[in-house]
Parts: structure tokens; sequence; C-alpha cells
């Protein structure tokens, strides 16, 4: 018989954080790591959206480095947690820049500002670079509040949202796709 997915222990709007440390799930570490697995669900749609398998590989990738992320985010963070959590490196951020200066070797010298869209691939990277900018904002407010949240979370979050960016026109030049110029209403 399968394991019963459902415990009932979050009936009362509470869970707990790696540590056992019982929060509201309105709890600014609770909404990080549930917009980091928004993102990593937004993520997994994109890649299904392409065909291009370097992207795709690297996709997958950052999907891995999400659950870092994610495991990270959702510890207590004055608990010494009982299972090793893996870190991020300065290599993983070092992955999406050499990543994204070789699709900036292609891509045409960006002009304006330009509106996503064009193709499901294209508007969906854009939308998971705006739910990694949320994840972001909501990770500089741990920061903020003083609780502890490892600096390279932020950084990684920081690449990553351009990283999106470039991957969004770099799909758009795969696909053909022309890229619409945001004109300023006069």
């Amino acid at each position: 018989m399968a394991t019963k997915i459902y415990t009932k222990t979050g009936d009362k709007g509470k869970t707990s954080l790696i540590g056992g440390t019982k929060v509201f799930k309105s709890n600014i570490r609770i909404d990080s790591y549930g917009t980091i697995d928004e993102l990593n669900s937004f993520i997994g749609l994109l890649s299904d959206h392409l065909t291009d398998n370097a992207l795709k590989t690297i996709l997958k990738e950052i999907q891995d480095r999400l659950f870092t992320v994610g495991s990270s985010l959702a510890c207590d963070p004055d608990k010494e947690p009982l299972m090793k959590i893996p870190d991020l490196k300065e290599d993983d951020i070092v992955l999406l820049e050499n990543e994204m200066d070789k699709m900036n070797e292609i891509l045409p010298v960006m002009k304006n500002f330009i509106l996503p869209g064009g193709h499901v691939a294209v508007s969906t990277a854009h939308i998971c670079r705006c739910v990694c900018r949320r994840a972001e904002r909501l990770c500089v407010q741990i920061m903020e509040t003083g609780s502890f949240i490892d600096p390279l979370v932020i950084k990684y979050l920081n690449r990553l949202s351009d990283y999106l960016f470039v991957s969004a026109r770099y799909i758009g030049h795969l696909l053909h796709v022309e890229e619409v110029a945001w004109k300023a209403r006069v």
C-alpha cells in the first residue's frame, strides 16, 4: 500500500521547518521556498516546451540547484539540521554567467525594452524570470529581518533571473520569433 501524502498536521495553518520548529504557513521562509518550488515547476514547463537539448540540460541543472536553495530556506536558521543539506557553490553562479555569455555572442544587441511573448516557450521563460525575481525579493526580506540566509542564495537568484531573461531572448532566436520592442506611448 502506498504511503499517504496527507498528514493533517498542517490543518491549523502551521508547518515545520527542517529542525522541527513550527511556524505559520504565512512565514517568510515558507513563502520563499514555496516560491522557489513554483519557479522550479515553471522551469519544468519551460523545458517541456523546448527541443534544444543543451538548454534542457542547463535547465535540469538549475532545477537541481533550486532544490538546494529550497532546502536551505526550509531550515530553521537557529538549529543545526540532522541531515546534510547540499550547499550552493560559486561555480553554480559561474555556470549561469558562462551560459549567458555564450547566448549573448549569438544574440543581437538589445536597443529597446522588449515585450514578453511571441511563442509559448518565450513567454514561459519570462514567467520564470518574474517568479525568480519574486523569490529573490522574499529572500532579501529574510536578510533584512536579520534572519540568516546564505548570501549565495540571493546572488544565485539574482544571476538566475538574468539568465532567464537572456534565455527568453535566445529561445526566441532559436525559434525565429521576432522580438517586439516596447514603444512608450507619447
